[in-house]
């Protein structure tokens, strides 16, 4: 071990301390523990101070060597070296960079060989000999095919040295003397070996080293075994699972994987890994769409075949009988299908590695290894590697930002990181920024992979891929491909696009649709391509079309405005009663995606397909509460319908969204825009939609506590809703005549209108008006029955809204009987199902009635602390 700085030797004094350094250098950058030092520093019989005498001896190198490269974290200690400043890493890194007459250059004699032994070091140095033996024997092959034999024999000597007895460096040796024109001594050097075989083994020398000394004695130079796997990767990174899975024995393996995911690189490695098994050589073939007959007879060349046999059968049957003698690792790159691969198959005792943009399941015993992303570790690891760790510890945040928009993929990862690393002095924002802006122009390697993966691809496929784009990045459910082409039963199509890794199967959804995504350089890729219009307007089309099926099937769609003018393609009667036999299920497994698909409708111009689909979902988010996405697809599709100039949708959407406002409690907003909305359907002469409109003034009123206006509003919607012959709108303004009247005192016009609206609820089957009409029929007659049924109702349908209201209404019945303690459970239920949906109002009320309970059951401490909330949430409601 020999220590400099500057040019100059450091002299570390003890025993001891080199000791200690030479542990800790072998585990550069690693904190070894203390109790693991002791033991190598003392492996007998450590002394009672030896932890005493491990903080001296660590005190001592930082003197010697500087205190800012030994830390310590109270386990034990850790030495950080620069780049390039330990001869061990640079040597491995050399040998990692196929630079193996540099790597070997550094190499002055056994490592530590200055120093006593330890096991603990053992699990470093003897991987390292393995690695200095396997640099030393590419190097001598390196030698032999350029023709410096002399090289080459020098160095096979010195390596017999140190190993007497292998008998593949005494086999490149007779071949080495032979070649270079020295066949007595290639013959004397064949007969050392037998006579040391048999004489101190008892052993014959083996197949290969035979086969060169008949080859000498015939004057005959055996075709050197082919070598011709690609250099790998000096940083490649991760893959851990899958290297584990080729480490173990296989005939064939088959990786696939999107373009961009590293299937050749990961072959390559592995491959490398795997040579010493196959001494009889290693095959490479680029497949590339070529023909079978073509690359056969490539591989037999490189056997030593000069003129193949003129059929693609006699060709393989030669190319198997040759392997069969002297198996070898095959890899076979970039192949199209398994039919171009059958011909190039060798026998049982070899091994092939292919790699394919397809799955290829029809392989029979084939290992299957299906690459997908690195995870952001090993992303970030390996542009570390290419750019230096420091910059990317140094802007962190920006590196994870660059990885991310690779797509955690290393084509592109190694693409972003050789733009970084051939500008050392740009800020990694700086590329972060521009991937923002044009992701695939500044990663054109995986442009070029994409470019290849739509070589082969059917005019459907293509245009699919250009459709599915269009739809932005979230999962959709495999009936959108039938839709994107317009013809059922485009299975044929999905399953191409996902055996050559272009879509990606995501999983299930609950209501048992498989459902699909394009990774996003892979979409970027096909909408530079082209996109099909046609297409998109054609699954917008069945989106509506089949919305507005589950729509129809859910417990209320009171006011449910539809666009009449938009395109609808509906799928197979059969298909849509199965996707929306739970309509409420499908709702919940499309939520997202439905959202989605209205912004991609406003994004393309197609205003009646935005605003119909966001009205088409609403009576779901109503039932459910989803206030948010409400507003936010209302929002979308209002300015669509503008932009284009269409008023009945910018008057749909103007009513939705004034009934957002009002279940927030915004009630200026609410007027305002439900007033807009009755002038534009007025303007239109749509009476049914103005009463709508006009029955969203009326509750606004009824909210604010203006009985008389109110009662106005909802007696011209029931005029309205009359004219138009409009039973569902009749039932809705009756009850709401009657629940206005019912607090206003009215009893008498409460009872008559509550009747009529129960009995045209029932008519018409609508369980849910007769729910809400029960609420106000049981606060009407105080009995508990009706509540009870309205609440039935509710849950029944699952609407938690409405349920809460019927939870309050039966607790101040209890509450009036003295039934202190159901009345109290059930308001509890009812303020929780208010604060999750975000409905202040109805809290507001929960809260001042459990006051209200608590004070009457004699619990006045807490009874205050609840009115006093109350009389909080109150105060925060508008006026």
């Amino acid at each position: 071990m020999e220590v400099r700085s500057s040019g100059r030797s450091v002299r570390i004094s003890g025993k001891k301390p080199r000791i200690l350094l030479a542990t800790l250098l072998l585990d550069t950058g690693r904190i070894v523990g203390a109790d693991q030092l002791v033991e190598v520093l003392w492996p007998d019989r450590p002394p009672r101070s030896a932890q005493a005498n491990l903080r001296t001896y660590v005190s001592s190198l930082r003197t010697d060597l500087g205190a800012e490269h030994l830390r310590g974290d109270g386990s034990g200690y850790a030495i950080d070296v620069p780049d390039g400043a330990l001869d061990l890493l640079t040597f491995e890194e050399l040998v990692a960079q196929a630079r193996f007459a540099d790597a070997l250059a550094l190499w002055r004699g056994a490592p530590l060989a200055d120093l006593p032994g330890s096991p603990f070091w053992d699990r470093r140095l003897e991987p390292l000999n393995e690695v200095r033996l396997r640099a030393a024997e590419e190097l001598i092959g390196q030698r032999i095919e350029c023709g410096d034999h002399a090289g080459a024999i020098t160095q096979l000597r010195g390596l017999l040295v140190e190993h007497p007895y292998r008998e593949d460096l005494w086999s490149r040796l007779v071949l080495a003397l032979n070649r270079a024109g020295r066949k007595a001594e290639a013959l004397r050097a064949y007969a050392t070996i037998r006579a040391q075989l048999v004489d101190e083994l008892g052993v014959e020398p083996g197949a290969d080293l035979r086969r060169a000394h008949e080859s000498i004695l015939a004057d005959e130079a055996p075709p050197a075994a082919p070598r011709q796997l690609p250099p790998h990767l000096p940083d490649f990174t991760g893959r851990a699972d899958e290297l584990a899975l080729l480490a173990k024995p296989f005939s064939i393996a088959v990786i696939s994987g999107s373009p961009g995911a590293g299937k050749s690189a990961l072959a390559v490695h592995a491959a490398h890994a795997l040579r010493d098994d196959f001494p009889g050589g290693q095959l490479y073939l680029d497949l590339d769409g070529r023909e079978p007959a073509d690359l056969l007879a490539e591989a037999l060349r490189a056997l030593g075949v000069e003129t193949a046999p003129p059929t693609i059968h006699e060709r393989s049957a030669l190319f198997r009988s040759m392997l069969a003698e002297q198996p070898m690792l095959v890899l076979l790159d970039d192949a199209l299908d398994a039919a171009q691969i059958r011909p190039l198959l060798p026998g049982n005792d070899s091994a092939v590695i292919v790699t394919s943009r397809r799955r290829i399941t029809e392989l029979p015993g084939a290992v299957q290894v299906d690459l997908g992303e690195l995870s952001a570790y090993d992303a970030l690891t390996l542009l570390g590697r290419i750019i230096g760790t420091d910059r990317v510890s140094r802007e962190h945040d920006a590196a994870l930002a660059i990885v991310e928009a690779c797509g955690l993929l290393p084509v592109a990862v190694r693409s972003a990181g050789s733009r970084l690393a051939g500008r050392p002095g740009w800020s990694l924002s700086v590329l972060r920024e521009r991937l923002e802006d044009d992701r695939l122009s500044e990663l054109k390697e995986v442009r070029v992979c994409l470019d290849r993966s739509y070589r082969h691809l059917p005019d459907e496929a293509a245009r699919t891929l250009g459709t599915l784009g269009l739809l932005g990045a979230l999962a959709q459910p495999g009936w959108v491909v039938d839709a994107a082409l317009g013809r059922h039963r485009a299975d044929d199509v999905t399953d191409l696009l996902v055996d050559v890794n272009l879509l990606e199967l995501v999983g299930t959804d609950p209501v048992g649709q498989p459902r699909y995504r394009v990774p996003d350089l892979i979409r970027r890729h096909a909408l530079e391509r082209g996109s099909d219009r046609t297409g998109l307007t054609r699954v917008l089309a069945a989106w509506t079309a089949t919305t507005e099926h589950a729509m129809a099937r859910l417990p209320t769609t009171v006011f449910s405005l539809t666009a009449a003018r938009a395109p609808r393609w509906r799928l197979p009667e059969q298909t849509l009663d199965r996707l929306t036999s739970d309509p409420l299920g499908w709702f919940e497994a499309e939520h997202e995606t439905l959202v989605g698909a209205v912004s991609v409708a406003a994004e393309a111009g197609l205003a009646e397909s935005a605003w119909g689909l966001a009205a088409a979902m609403v009576p779901y988010l109503d039932l459910h509460c989803h206030l948010d996405t409400w507003e936010r697809t209302h929002t979308v599709a209002l300015g669509a319908a503008r932009a284009s100039g269409d008023t009945y949708g910018e008057a749909a959407m103007l009513r939705g969204l004034a009934q957002v406002s009002l279940y927030q409690d915004h009630y200026e907003e609410s007027i305002d825009g439900f007033t807009r909305s009755r002038r534009l359907f007025h303007d239109l002469g749509d009476l049914r939609a103005e009463a709508t409109s006009i029955c969203g003034l009326g509750a606004v009123s009824q909210f604010r506590g203006r009985h008389a206006q109110s009662l106005g509003h909802f007696k011209r919607a029931l005029a309205m809703f009359l004219a138009a012959d409009d039973p569902h709108g009749e039932a809705f303004a009756r009850q709401a005549i009657g629940r206005v009247c019912l607090k206003s005192g009215d009893l008498a016009l409460a009872s008559e209108s509550l009747s009529q609206a129960m009995r045209l609820a029932q008519e018409l089957g609508d369980s849910h008006r007769e729910g809400c009409v029960c609420l106000q029929m049981g606060a009407l007659h105080k009995a508990m029955s009706f509540h009870r049924h309205a609440l039935d109702i509710f849950e029944s349908l699952g609407d938690r809204h409405c349920g809460a209201y019927a939870l309050q209404s039966l607790a101040g019945l209890q509450a009036a009987r003295g039934e202190w303690a159901p009345a109290s459970a059930g308001l509890e239920r009812s303020l929780e199902i208010f604060q999750t949906l975000g409905d202040r109002s109805g809290e507001a009320s929960s809260t001042q009635m459990l006051g209200e309970v608590h004070h009457s059951a004699g619990r006045t401490g807490l009874a205050l602390d609840y009115l006093n909330h109350a009389n909080v949430l109150r105060r925060s409601l508008p006026v």
